[in-house]
């Protein structure tokens, strides 16, 4: 599906025009409590539509938190969906446009839930997680996680407002910006890659690598770059999925309390090596030499240099990584090493291009933590 993006404009003028294309009277706004301080929360109170917000979710949501939406949606008769936010109001908004026509009140998630025209739209508030950009969306249901997907909970509409980035700390600005980098790395590599995906790869790639630095400084130019990045990002994990970085990474979150993009960055970091030392464990259908191929191109994406050997691009890699400070937590006990080992989605590892049985992801952690 195509979005459109809106990136040259203010809120007010790319709601205007939304607003009367879609002919909305009314709209749902998704946002955590911190979006109702931010000014741009006066600015969608202003909009030629009435604003009807919901805040009543959490990190990590739950199927009840979607429930309540469902009901305010339908209750105060709203004709679109506006998420702002990271992750999590994206999720929250995506599940609520999923099961709208449903009664709130009946069983959650529904098998093939049938198709909806409400217009939806997004407005990211960290350049990383590209959840503006996929099919997918996450929710728990009794503790247990609910994977969600359809096309058609993409938002349509996507309004780009590098200011909302100032008032990120620091460390999330990291995180956040290493998620993207870990989606558009691991989707270069995923079995499942094609042109299409690799396209948006290169770009969200280059994009980061370029900008960074600068980014972490402040620089509101390089903002606005990183936020399309992320969402290019996005748009690759979503015909690609990820592979085992971030299979690796959501128990580490869970144990440690590590971040998501942090999470995921530490485990990259030490799975890039592993593969290029493991290549005749190959499991991608186009072969050894296309994975040999693949890794090569990596390399001049990240280095810039046409002849750069495959393993330099790792170590750009870490010494990113040691750059802006990003480490994995110390001591890991044998207890949790072996939940961790045993953690692991085996379908997102399906996705990795070289084969990674219980001895290599032990390994690996080993290798993260130690």
């Amino acid at each position: 599906m195509d979005q459109k993006i809106f990136d040259d404009v203010t809120v007010e003028q790319a709601l205007a025009e939304i607003i009367k294309e879609q002919n909305i009277g009314s709209m749902l706004v998704v946002a955590d409590e911190y979006c109702l301080t931010l000014p741009i929360a006066d600015s969608i109170r202003g909009m030629d539509a009435k604003s009807v917000w919901f805040s009543d979710f959490q990190p990590n949501p739950d199927i009840e938190s979607v429930r309540k939406g469902m009901k305010v949606l339908n209750s105060e008769g709203c004709g679109a969906i506006l998420a702002i936010g990271g992750g999590s109001a994206m999720d929250v908004a995506k599940a609520i446009k999923m099961f709208s026509a449903y009664d709130p009140e009946g069983d959650l998630p529904v098998p093939e839930p049938q198709p909806n025209s409400i217009p939806f739209v997004a407005i990211p508030t960290t350049a990383g997680t590209g959840s503006e950009a996929t099919r997918y969306s996450v929710v728990y249901k009794d503790g247990a996680k609910q994977s969600l997907t359809a096309d058609w909970i993409i938002p349509e509409y996507v309004i780009m407002l590098p200011e909302l980035l100032k008032t990120l700390p620091d460390y999330q600005k990291k995180c956040t910006c290493m998620d993207a980098l870990c989606h558009s790395v691991e989707s270069f590599w995923s079995v499942n890659s094609n042109e299409e995906s690799k396209g948006y790869s290169r770009k969200a790639m280059r994009m980061i690598l370029d900008n960074i630095d600068a980014y972490l400084s402040g620089d509101p130019d390089a903002a606005k770059t990183m936020l399309r990045a992320a969402n290019y990002a996005g748009k690759a994990i979503n015909i690609t999925q990820t592979t085992a970085g971030h299979a690796m990474s959501y128990k580490v979150t869970k144990l440690f309390g590590t971040p998501h993009g942090h999470a995921a960055a530490i485990c990259v970091e030490k799975i890039w090596p592993y593969m290029l030392d493991h290549m005749d464990d190959c499991v991608d259908k186009r072969g050894k030499d296309y994975l040999a191929d693949m890794f090569r191109e990596l390399s001049v994406l990240f280095t810039g240099q046409s002849d750069a050997p495959c393993g330099l691009a790792p170590e750009r890699f870490a010494g990113l990584m040691d750059r802006i400070g990003l480490k994995a937590p110390e001591g890991m006990t044998d207890e949790q090493l072996e939940i961790l080992v045993t953690s692991v989605n085996p379908v997102r590892l399906k996705n990795n291009p070289v084969g990674l049985d219980e001895d290599a992801i032990r390994y690996l952690y080993e290798q993260i933590f130690r």
